[in-house]
């Protein structure tokens, strides 16, 4: 069976619900694809609050959050297939650049039986996962009671099921302490958190409170190196980093905590340019990845940052997506916004919807899979992080293509710096400098106002983002 649509959207959670109803209101036809039973993403198994803050200017608990989304993508005309799991690129993966129909073929397993889903666009927005213990290596008997946050929230709040009574956190990262809240819900006390890191990970907003009010101990620069057990967790043994001294604590459950992956097997099938510090697809300021028409949008671009950045990412996209149908197919009666150029350099001009066919970028991005950074990225200028920083989002910015998402480059680090003194260089030419009024810290993604990029030279050198 086959089906044909002018967008599919890879992904029901708040990015690509959002970018669902976006593109649906805009006029087209919109098909959003998620494997789960039911849309809406993580935010479905997460019942504390916060959710909505920065796209809906409200708070609200995550299964309300994904209700909402789901229901405005579904009010607007998109068609939202779930039960449905993308398995890969049927033919032709990525087009010409031509944007025509069957440009972009997805294969698509579904209760009813294999689909094919022909579209002239594609919005990747399939999230991040956590690393689970085998990811971590961390050694020991592989009892059952060894979960990851999604794991145990899914087993809580969406089966009804029970884990045990204590419990070890592994990470201190603030997805940390909503598994903290999670195992309370289920009548399971959190005996221990440990981080790597010289102190906890998450904002004090969190920690604080969690430490207050849930009596969670966190112990820093430790790491759990041995779970033992055999029909069921006994303990873990954990390791002062600083003494190498170990202990054991007893408990009956282990949940690890972010370390987070982007869900990037359909983005490395497609061939499309990754990021070797994120995993994740390059994109640029559009959110547009190597291959002309796929975008990718969410935390499969920034893994990991909260519900509603993601969501806004999806609205982000929209715009840019109609810019590249408009420009495929220039007989279309569609109307496009045409995003201002604010932030970045304004004067190489390759359009943010261009199908150009421009070399690469310098081989700044790319994996040993082949991904390359020609095509959709000509003209672009690369961005790069330095130690600290692991990676940074978008990897590329498209001069004259306007601002990335919320005016934000987005930044992860593996170290604490209290005062944030942001260096930006090109060609060995500082262009801005900043003391940023937060600090930098691992386990959440650290933001720079994308203004800092305007003194860039459009026909430069990569840009450098440091810390002085």
């Amino acid at each position: 069976m086959s089906l044909t649509t002018d967008v599919a959207v890879v992904g029901g959670g708040p990015s690509g619900l959002t970018a669902a109803a976006g593109l649906t209101a805009a006029g087209l036809r919109v098909l959003v694809l998620d494997r789960e039973r039911e849309a809406g993403g993580i935010p479905r198994h997460s019942p504390h609050t916060g959710y909505g803050l920065r796209d809906l200017r409200t708070v609200m608990t995550g299964p309300a959050y994904a209700r909402l989304l789901a229901n405005r993508a579904l009010k607007a005309g998109a068609r939202v297939r779930t039960s449905a799991m993308v398995t890969g690129w049927a033919s032709a993966t990525g087009g010409d650049g031509a944007g025509g129909e069957g440009a972009h073929a997805l294969d698509v397993t579904t209760p009813e039986g294999r689909l094919r889903v022909d579209a002239p666009a594609v919005v990747l927005a399939t999230g991040a996962r956590e690393r689970p213990r085998a990811a971590r290596m961390v050694p020991g008997d592989r009892p059952p009671g060894v979960l990851t946050t999604g794991q145990l929230q899914n087993v809580v709040h969406l089966h009804h099921g029970s884990v045990g009574t204590r419990a070890v956190v592994v990470g201190a990262e603030p997805v940390s302490w909503s598994a903290a809240l999670t195992l309370r819900a289920a009548g399971c006390r959190t005996v221990l958190m440990t981080t790597e890191h010289a102190r906890a990970e998450s904002y004090a907003a969190f920690s604080v409170p969690g430490r207050a009010v849930l009596r969670v101990p966190v112990a820093t620069v430790t790491r759990v190196v041995r779970i033992n057990g055999r029909d069921a967790v006994e303990s873990v043994e954990v390791e002062d980093l600083r003494t190498g001294e170990r202990r054991t604590v007893p408990c009956d459950t282990v949940v690890f905590t972010g370390g987070w992956i982007p869900d990037n097997e359909l983005a490395r099938a497609a061939g499309l340019a990754i990021d070797p510090g994120s995993r994740s697809p390059v994109v640029d300021n559009t959110l547009a990845t190597s291959r002309p028409g796929v975008f990718a949008v969410g935390n499969l671009v920034h893994p990991v940052d909260t519900a509603d950045v993601a969501a806004l990412d999806g609205r982000h996209v929209v715009r840019h997506v109609l810019a590249y149908l408009a420009a495929a197919s220039p007989a279309a009666s569609r109307t496009v916004d045409r995003p201002a150029g604010r932030d970045l350099p304004d004067a190489a001009r390759p359009s943010g919807g261009a199908t150009s066919s421009g070399t690469r970028t310098g081989g700044e991005h790319g994996d040993a899979g082949g991904g390359e950074t020609g095509g959709m990225f000509a003209g672009a200028i690369p961005l790069r992080a330095e130690a600290p920083f692991r990676w940074v989002s978008p990897g590329l910015v498209r001069p004259g293509a306007g601002a990335p998402p919320r005016h934000r480059i987005l930044l992860w680090a593996d170290e604490h710096r209290a005062v944030a003194r942001v260096v930006v260089a090109q060609d060995g030419r500082e262009i801005a400098r900043r003391v940023l009024p937060w600090p930098v810290s691992p386990g959440r993604v650290f933001r720079v106002p994308s203004s800092l990029l305007s003194g860039a030279d459009p026909r430069g050198g990569p840009i450098v983002i440091s810390l002085g």
